[in-house]
């Protein structure tokens, strides 16, 4: 560090050589604090203690430094498995810690575990996850395995993935393939080794995106004879589904519950709404007042990005293709525009379609220096980044998950995640509002599970809304929510039955 600079400075303020004290008490209270040294060997002191309370595990900020590549490392848990692959199982027991604190706050997904424990629906089960591998998803993971379900797993994100909780999924006997920063080849090798696996054949599929769903179509078809069910919680990832079920490929059961009111609105909504600004304010320390945004797409994400950063006094317009949408957006006070015509003048622009080529190389080619491009949809297909992979332009890491992209002319646009998934990448999301989607994952697998077989054909459902009202339930108690009750001629006069479901199902939240 430079000396402090003494004398006047250049703010209108007059500095003091030195510090004047009003008597020889107030002196003696500024000497108990530390001096430099004092400060340096307090800092070393608490560094210290905090590793030494760690010593029966590695360091987890030396082992993410470690660049050698999991596929290249022997590792067997403590119970001599080897039939995962993760960064460092080392990292177990910070992993650990971060799923206890997960949940704390995840008590309805609790309370599922314990209700249907005794009863194991799962029993039998052989689950294929393609997820975000986060403390949030290993709760749900080992839900499914206090139900009776054998899991396998796999990240459906390259940079979502929580090393240290892969670490503890795969101490607690979960086969887990995933690290935080894969490569493509590393990335459908995990999902590979997740469903080839000699003496062991899936037959349920969790997905999240379609990745994995596709890859069994791809290379391993068979595996469809025995699985009774596909769950899918992205909008890409039902979108594909349909597809398949129109053209008639669609061999098994699919369960859409992206479009679950609880998963849509909440995870979707509510979960955006917060973990848009911490993703950015991790990654960018930007402030928000004032900032030009756009947000492309005003969809349940869309929505609550524009709503926190409104808040925060950005002034945001919106691009929309839906005209339903665009009303919205316009009665919630926000200009609906084309993105060409307002490029130059944004500091950000943030894709929530789940769409491709929503941003381009003639958009990017067209902002101002220092405009911040993001993604908070599922794909990572949204912005054209491939495009910026050239000769002319240079890619300049800042930071982790956050490049500079350099123009000839020395114009600079600051990229989060590559292009993916910016919330999960960059940052973390509420763990009650995971929860939820959780919850009514878990529920959708027990229910084409064991459902019979004449009650789903070959198709895309969606969860019945009896779930969908029983996962909001079991949230309540959280908030000390007490329900009112119809009485019988409540009842008889709206034709609903008194405990349930309560709206039809066009009903639109």
């Amino acid at each position: 560090m430079q000396p402090a600079q003494t004398g006047t400075m250049n703010h209108g303020y007059d500095f003091p050589r030195q510090i004047q004290f009003a008597n020889q008490e107030e002196k003696q209270e500024f000497s108990k604090f530390p001096t430099k040294t004092g400060r340096r060997s307090l800092s070393r002191s608490i560094s210290q203690s905090s590793t030494d309370s760690y010593s029966s595990a590695a360091s987890y900020t030396d082992s993410s430094d470690d660049e050698t590549s999991p596929r290249e490392k022997s590792q067997v848990n403590s119970k001599g498995s080897s039939d995962f692959c993760v960064k460092n199982i080392k990292q177990a027991e910070f992993g650990r810690r971060e799923i206890e604190i997960a949940e704390q706050d995840m008590s309805a997904l609790i309370s599922l575990r314990k209700r249907a424990q005794g009863e194991k629906p799962l029993a039998g089960a052989k689950v294929v996850g393609c997820t975000h591998i986060t403390a949030q998803t290993a709760v749900l993971i080992e839900t499914l395995v206090a139900l009776g379900a054998q899991c396998r797993w796999t990240a459906c994100n390259i940079y979502s993935t929580q090393n240290e909780v892969a670490a503890a999924l795969a101490e607690s006997g979960v086969s887990v393939f995933a690290w935080k920063g894969e490569s493509e080849d590393d990335f459908w090798w995990c999902i590979d080794r997740c469903v080839n696996m000699e003496g062991w054949q899936a037959n349920m599929i969790l997905d999240d995106g379609g990745d994995l769903t596709h890859w069994v179509y791809k290379k391993y078809p068979s595996v469809f004879k025995k699985v009774r069910g596909i769950v899918e919680e992205s909008v890409t990832g039902v979108h594909r589904l349909y597809q398949l079920s129109k053209a008639g490929k669609l061999c098994v059961p699919a369960m859409n519950v992206n479009d679950s009111v609880t998963k849509q609105k909440f995870d979707n909504l509510y979960c955006c709404r917060e973990s848009i600004l911490d993703g950015l304010k991790r990654t960018t320390d930007v402030m928000f007042g004032g900032k030009q945004v756009v947000v492309c797409g005003y969809g349940e994400v869309g929505k609550g990005c524009c709503s926190a950063l409104k808040a925060l006094g950005a002034i945001v317009c919106v691009t929309e293709i839906d005209p339903i949408c665009a009303l919205q957006a316009c009665m919630d006070g926000f200009r609906v525009l084309k993105l060409n015509e307002v490029v130059r003048q944004m500091d950000m622009i943030i894709t929530c379609t789940g769409n491709k080529n929503v941003v381009t190389r003639e958009h990017l080619d067209r902002m101002k220096n220092g405009c911040i491009v993001c993604n908070m949809g599922h794909s990572n297909t949204e912005i054209d980044v491939a495009s910026l992979r050239t000769p002319e332009l240079t890619w300049e890491r800042v930071r982790s998950q956050v490049d500079h992209v350099i123009w000839p002319d020395g114009k600079r646009v600051i990229l989060l995640a590559e292009g993916r998934l910016l919330n999960l990448s960059c940052s973390t999301v509420p763990s009650f509002v995971l929860s939820i989607t959780a919850t009514t994952q878990a529920l959708a697998l027990i229910e084409l599970y064991n459902a019979p077989e004449s009650r789903y054909k070959q198709d895309v459902y969606l969860l019945p809304k009896k779930m969908d009202e029983y996962v909001a339930s079991l949230h309540l108690p959280n908030f000390d929510a007490h329900l009112t009750e119809l009485s019988d001629e409540q009842a008889k006069y709206m034709g609903l039955n008194k405990n349930g479901p309560f709206k039809p199902n066009y009903y639109r939240y």
